[in-house]
């Protein structure tokens, strides 16, 4: 048996073809990172258009709770109206229509005294952090 010896130039034909290779992948990896930096884009835009769509509703969601594995009571302001709704299995049902309370005044108002814990766990949290000082 005799070996068969490549010619040169068929050697350098085949790190051509690598060569190819990698310029293909490197191409199809740039495509790739183009279309995601589509869809991130898109999505940026789609949040930010809901978001200043959703402030400017007519409705405001002012409370909801769970009453149920699927139901739901949500407290809806619409105008100066509170309208109370029942939620449930693709079904809205108008329970109540009560009159929006007057705004709060916050300004002659303070903040309470904290409970008997909560003072408790700020004197504690008052030493560790000036025993962590010295």
């Amino acid at each position: 048996m005799a070996s068969v010896e490549e010619p040169a130039s068929n050697a350098a034909f085949t790190g051509g073809d690598a060569l190819m290779g990698m310029a293909a992948l490197g191409k199809v990896a740039m495509a790739l990172a183009v279309v995601v930096a589509i869809i991130f884009l898109c999505r940026l835009v789609l949040v930010r258009l809901g978001a200043s769509r959703h402030g400017q509703g007519a409705v405001k969601v002012v409370a909801a709770t769970s009453v149920g594995s699927r139901e739901r009571v949500v407290v809806v302001e619409v105008q100066d109206r509170w309208l109370v709704l029942g939620v449930g299995n693709g079904r809205v049902s108008h329970l109540e229509s009560l009159p929006s309370p007057p705004p709060a005044d916050d300004s002659g108002v303070s903040a309470p005294e904290p409970s008997g814990f909560a003072k408790r766990l700020a004197s504690a949290l008052g030493r560790q952090a000036s025993g962590s000082r010295r």
